[in-house]
């Protein structure tokens, strides 16, 4: 009995790590085939150069400004409200059908694909608000899009929180509020933070919502607002994969965007961690 149960824990162990060797391989393989494809291309002018001739030529500056832009405005939107949101169903909702159903909502909206909220986003903000195609039509599609996202994992966060955390601060005679906000909160930051980071890479990521909200096919400029068209990195690699004029020719074009892509998104995770770490470090203090 004893000499089975230890080959079945050694069975179970070797799955787990075979499951785990091939899984970092996969990202392995994916990481050499765009750093070995890409890098060669990269240098200051195709990072501050716009496409030219069909875009064979030039770089991907205005794709890289545009996939910042709808980073920026979409987590302005998203992350305040799916934090709000979270607070509101974890301290104060109350079990009932009416929480029911929103968690339901929100269950399913997080696995809505998302070319369904580029048709809404098209629906509503390019042509009910009149937004037109531009950055703001398509942030606030990205802003719905990843709402479920934050508001899950910061959720979860403030759940994390010890119940004793909260007793302590209302025992003292801190409102419910203060404690939240002082308490709460700053313990669940970390937590919070794992979700941007989630949603910031689906935002920089995604091609259908912002093919139906705003992205261009060929926009070799800067937009001058938040009214203004667009492209991004993803759509742009888009377009140079599927819809070039000479698909051969913008091949190291395609990886060099793929890689720098890979390298925003790889950034602003740094970022994240950084935060996250110092929070962290903040709470065990």
């Amino acid at each position: 009995m004893f000499s089975n149960a230890k080959l079945n824990e050694k069975i179970a162990f070797s799955l787990l790590k075979i499951a785990m060797g091939l899984v970092v391989a996969f990202v392995l393989i994916i990481l050499y085939d765009i750093i070995s494809n890409g890098y060669g291309v990269i240098s200051l002018e195709f990072i501050t150069s716009a496409p030219r001739k069909g875009m064979t030529e030039g770089g991907i500056h205005p794709a890289i400004v545009g996939t910042l832009y709808l980073i920026t405005c979409s987590m302005i939107v998203a992350l305040p409200l799916g934090i709000l949101a979270a607070i509101y169903l974890t301290e104060y909702a109350h079990p009932g059908k009416t929480t029911w159903l929103t968690e339901m909502a929100i269950s399913n909206l997080a696995g809505t694909p998302s070319v369904v909220f580029g048709l809404f986003g098209l629906a509503v903000f390019v042509k009910y608000f009149g937004f037109g195609d531009s950055i703001l039509s398509a942030s606030l599609t990205l802003a719905l899009l990843i709402l479920p996202v934050i508001i899950r994992a910061s959720q979860e966060a403030l759940l994390t929180v010890p119940k004793e955390y909260r007793e302590a601060s209302l025992a003292l005679g801190v409102t419910k509020w203060e404690t939240i906000r002082k308490v709460v909160i700053p313990a669940a930051i970390p937590g919070i933070v794992t979700g941007a980071v989630l949603s910031i890479g689906r935002v920089a990521g995604e091609t259908a919502p912002i093919l139906l909200t705003g992205a261009a096919y060929f926009y070799p400029k800067l937009p001058g607002s938040i009214y203004s068209q667009f492209t991004a990195l993803p759509y742009h690699l888009y377009v140079l994969a599927t819809a070039g004029t000479n698909i051969a020719k913008t091949r190291p074009i395609q990886y060099g965007t793929a890689l720098v892509l890979l390298m925003i998104v790889l950034g602003v995770n740094l970022i994240a961690i950084y935060i996250r770490n110092h929070y962290r470090k903040k709470l065990q203090r």
